[in-house]
C-alpha cells in the first residue's frame, strides 16, 4: 500500500509523463508536417518530374530530391514510383497529395483574406474534356457540380484524351468527361464510369431539313453532311452504320470541335448529327430543324477518374444526375 504522500508523488509523475508524451507527439507531428518538404513534394506531383519542379521553383534538382526523401523518411513510406520518364504517385502518395492540395488551397485563401478581409473557402473542381464532347452536354453534366452545396469553383480544360489522361494521373484534373472509355494504350490507372447514352438527331437549316426529311435515313445518300472527325467514337459508329445500310452521303466538312460543327451546320453548309439528349437546346440556340432521329447509332459518355468507386462529392452528383435525368443507362 502507498501512503498519501507516495500516491501524490506517483500522480505528479504520471501527469509529467503525460505532458512529456504530449510534447513528444507534438514535436513528432511538427517534424512530420514540414511544410517545406510538403511543398516540394506537392510541386513534383503537379509537374510530374523533379526537373520540371526544380524549374518551376528555381532551385536545384538535388534540393528537390533531398526534400522529398526527407518527407518520405518522416512518413515511413514511398510517395512516388517511376513510370517511364515521369514520377507517379503511390497510393499512399495520392492521399498525401490530396491533403497537400487542401493545405495549400487554404493557405492561398488565408493570404487572400489577409489582403482583402473577405473570407472564402471555395474548393476547385478541375475537369478535362476532349473537343468532341458537345458543350451543351458538358454544361448539363456539370450542372450538379456548379450548384453543389459545397460551392465548388469549376475549372474546365479541353485537349486530346491522351494528354488529359496524363494530367489526370498527375492529379491536375479531378475528372475527365469523354465520349469514350479510358484508352488502353495510355499507361494510366484510371476507371471509366458510364454516364449514359442516347441516339443521334440530324439537324439542318429549315430549307435543307425539309429537303431531306422524307424517307430518312435513306435520304442521307447524296446529302451534304458535316461530321465529327474520324478518330471520334461516334464517327466510327456512324461509318459502320452507313456501310451496313448502303448510305453514301456527301461529306462536306469534318470537325474535331463540336461547337464548330454546329456553327457550320447553322450556316447551311450541311446536315449535322448531335446527341438527341440536347436536340431541343441545339434547335433553339442554332435555329436548325430536325431532319430525323437515329437510334441505331448511340453517343456514349463517360466520367473517367482515378477512383474505382466514386467518392468525390461533385463526381457523385454528376454521375447520379446523368444516369437519372440526362441519359437512360441501358
Amino acid at each position: 500500500m502507498h501512503t498519501t504522500k507516495e500516491k501524490s508523488f506517483i500522480l505528479v509523475q504520471h501527469v509529467e509523463n503525460i505532458d512529456m508524451l504530449t510534447k513528444a507527439t507534438y514535436l513528432l507531428l511538427m517534424e512530420w508536417l514540414n511544410y517545406h518538404h510538403l511543398f516540394y513534394f506537392w510541386t513534383v506531383a503537379r509537374e510530374g518530374t523533379v526537373t520540371a519542379a526544380a524549374k518551376e521553383l528555381h532551385v536545384a534538382r538535388t534540393t528537390i530530391t533531398a526534400q522529398v526523401r526527407e518527407l518520405e523518411k518522416s512518413a515511413g513510406a514511398k510517395l512516388f514510383r517511376k513510370s517511364g520518364r515521369y514520377l507517379e504517385l503511390t497510393e499512399f502518395g495520392q492521399h498525401v497529395f490530396h491533403y497537400a492540395e487542401e493545405i495549400f488551397l487554404i493557405g492561398r485563401e488565408l493570404t487572400d483574406f489577409m489582403k482583402t478581409g473577405q473570407p472564402g473557402m471555395t474548393k476547385k473542381f478541375v475537369v478535362g474534356m476532349p473537343d468532341v464532347v458537345p458543350k451543351l452536354v458538358a454544361f448539363e453534366l456539370l450542372k450538379p457540380a456548379i450548384h453543389h452545396p459545397e460551392g465548388f469553383q469549376i475549372v474546365c480544360y479541353e485537349g486530346k484524351l491522351p494528354e488529359l489522361m496524363a494530367d489526370l494521373a498527375l492529379h491536375r484534373l479531378d475528372l475527365i468527361i469523354s465520349d469514350s472509355v479510358a484508352p488502353p494504350t495510355v499507361d494510366v490507372k484510371a476507371y471509366s464510369h458510364r454516364l449514359g447514352e442516347c441516339g443521334l438527331s440530324f439537324l439542318a437549316v429549315p430549307e435543307l431539313a425539309r429537303k431531306h426529311r422524307q424517307k430518312f435515313p435513306k435520304s442521307l445518300t447524296g446529302a451534304p453532311l458535316c461530321l465529327p472527325t474520324e478518330h471520334t467514337a461516334v464517327r466510327r459508329a456512324l461509318n459502320h452504320w452507313m456501310d451496313d445500310n448502303d448510305i453514301h452521303p456527301r461529306i462536306v466538312a469534318e470537325f474535331e470541335d463540336s461547337a464548330l460543327l454546329k456553327v457550320f451546320g447553322q450556316s447551311g453548309l450541311g446536315i449535322v448529327p448531335i446527341p438527341t439528349a440536347i436536340e431541343k437546346e441545339v434547335k433553339e440556340q442554332y435555329d436548325m430543324q430536325l431532319v430525323g432521329r437515329l437510334e441505331d447509332v448511340v453517343d456514349r459518355f463517360f466520367a473517367i477518374s482515378v477512383e474505382k468507386r466514386v467518392h468525390h462529392p461533385a463526381v457523385q452528383a454528376i454521375v447520379e444526375q446523368a444516369r437519372s435525368e440526362i441519359f437512360e443507362v441501358k
